[in-house]
């Protein structure tokens, strides 16, 4: 399907600056921050055009303040138009053998590959996320181009048997037309003009573009990562016009530690799940609950292991773990939360404030003696704060597991086998990791259930949102 990009700069947890994925020449020039001038972009693409506008909104890097560039600033016009490039392309595009669409992802994936490294620079720059992490998103992202390459070549459709002699009935499976994907990352390359188009945007520009996007009869889907408010305001532009909608909203995630668990594996989980990214993914842990006793001793080595494995600073440090916040009122509201949870009776472990490095940076913070009564456990904090819950039996914990009204992600670590079945199936969660604190994969399906979301990311079932079921009857055989 043709499909073009709005850039939100507005919602985004993270800033990207834009990508144009052709190899760069073997003594590429480098602008500023030692960035890769060959892969960074500052105009929208429109029809296989770069477009320059009058105004442009700048990129800054967390760590420091400082601007890495300026990124054009699109506004209602040049969506409509990348609507009507992604139309007109779009048949011609749709026309091509699989095979041929398979390949353009594949060399897509290929370019990603090739520029692995000078891309996590660019992610680690603007978001700030130590290089690893920004090298290990690259990886991620470009499996799914190697997967859904894979998939193009097998959207089969079916042969239903017809209860009348005369009849022949076919299922066969079609794009939806333009998809509209509102993303923090863009990129391209080998794609025809006015297949790919991209649309970025300030704060200031983002309701009309948005509304432009959800409401042109000529863009048949909506694809939207982001906070669930902003979800629910796409919705209900997206209704006007019947458009189909995948929806990738807020999380709250659980964290289960029941007695029986192997401690050490649940502290290494606890560490991977909620300090990613320094707290700021969707399904990063928001609440730990552990059981009364096992409590004290996971809280312990769980404070041992923050203090021994996360070290904060420059995501091009080598040694650092832990990065900046994206911007101030990020870090604003992790103190708000850690500031009502001791208002509460909640007990700072480790951590609690900003870390001397910078206004951006904050110390990961464990809390213990926490409340469902607490901000920290009502809120996703989106930052490196862990509250911890003590309770007694496992209706109890999967209780307030559930009593949030989104339903993303969910952990628990047990070594009873009946208990696991249990919780896997009670939880109201889109994705369990049982054992584990990382479940993402392209062969799973990313996706929430409740207030978190609707369709699902990846997987076989990934294709299928994208794709409209037409049936055709032959009669007089």
């Amino acid at each position: 399907m043709a499909s073009l990009l709005w850039r939100r700069a507005a919602a985004a947890a993270r800033r990207r600056l834009l990508l144009l994925l052709h190899p760069p020449a073997p003594a590429a020039r480098r602008g500023s921050w030692g960035l890769p001038a060959a892969l960074v972009r500052r105009g929208g693409l429109v029809g296989g055009r770069w477009l320059e506008t009058p105004a442009f909104f700048p990129v800054q890097d967390p760590a420091s303040g400082e601007e890495l560039g300026r990124v054009a600033d699109c506004g209602a016009a040049e969506a409509r138009a990348a609507v009507r490039a992604a139309h007109e392309a779009g048949a011609a595009w749709g026309r091509l053998p699989a095979k041929e669409r398979s390949v353009c992802l594949r060399r897509w994936y290929e370019l990603m590959m090739e520029n692995k490294e000078e891309l996590a620079r660019i992610i680690t720059a603007e978001n700030g996320k130590p290089l690893k992490e920004a090298e290990g998103e690259i990886l991620y992202s470009a499996s799914f181009l190697e997967w859904f390459a894979e998939e193009a070549r097998r959207v089969y459709g079916d042969v239903i048997p017809a209860s009348a002699k005369d009849r022949r009935i076919l299922v066969l499976k079609q794009p939806v037309g333009v998809a509209a994907i509102i993303t923090p990352l863009a990129n391209q390359a080998g794609i025809p003009a006015g297949v790919y188009n991209v649309v970025p945007c300030s704060r200031q520009q983002t309701p009309a573009v948005g509304e432009v996007l959800c409401t042109d009869p000529l863009v048949a889907k909506i694809s939207f990562t982001g906070s669930t408010a902003t979800g629910k305001i796409l919705l209900k532009h997206a209704a006007g016009t019947v458009k189909r909608v995948s929806m990738e909203l807020g999380g709250h995630a659980p964290f289960i530690v029941f007695d029986s668990a192997n401690v050490d594996r649940a502290v290494a989980g606890a560490l991977a799940s909620k300090y990613r990214n320094s707290g700021q993914t969707c399904v990063c842990t928001n609440r730990f609950l552990v059981q009364k006793g096992i409590h004290d001793k996971f809280v312990e080595k769980f404070a041992e292991a923050i203090k021994r494995e996360l070290h904060v600073g420059s995501g091009f440090d080598a040694k650092t773990t832990q990065g900046p916040l994206i911007n101030e009122k990020a870090v604003e509201k992790v103190e708000r939360h850690i500031s009502d949870a001791v208002s509460q009776g909640a007990s700072i472990v480790t951590g609690g404030k900003r870390h001397s490095l910078g206004k951006n940076f904050f110390e990961p913070t464990l809390l213990s003696n926490v409340t469902t009564k607490m901000l920290c456990t009502q809120e996703e904090t989106f930052g490196p704060l862990a509250p911890v819950i003590k309770f007694e039996t496992e209706a109890e914990a999967v209780a307030i597991a559930n009593a949030a009204d989104v339903g993303l992600a969910g952990y628990f670590y047990s070594q009873d086998p009946a208990q696991i079945w249990r919780v896997a199936e009670q939880l109201e969660v889109g994705m369990v990791g049982v054992n584990e604190g990382i479940v993402s994969s392209v062969e799973s399906p990313f996706g929430g259930v409740k207030q978190s979301g609707l369709g699902r990311e990846g997987s076989k079932y990934g294709i299928d949102e994208y794709l409209e079921i037409k049936y055709v009857c032959f009669g007089g055989l």
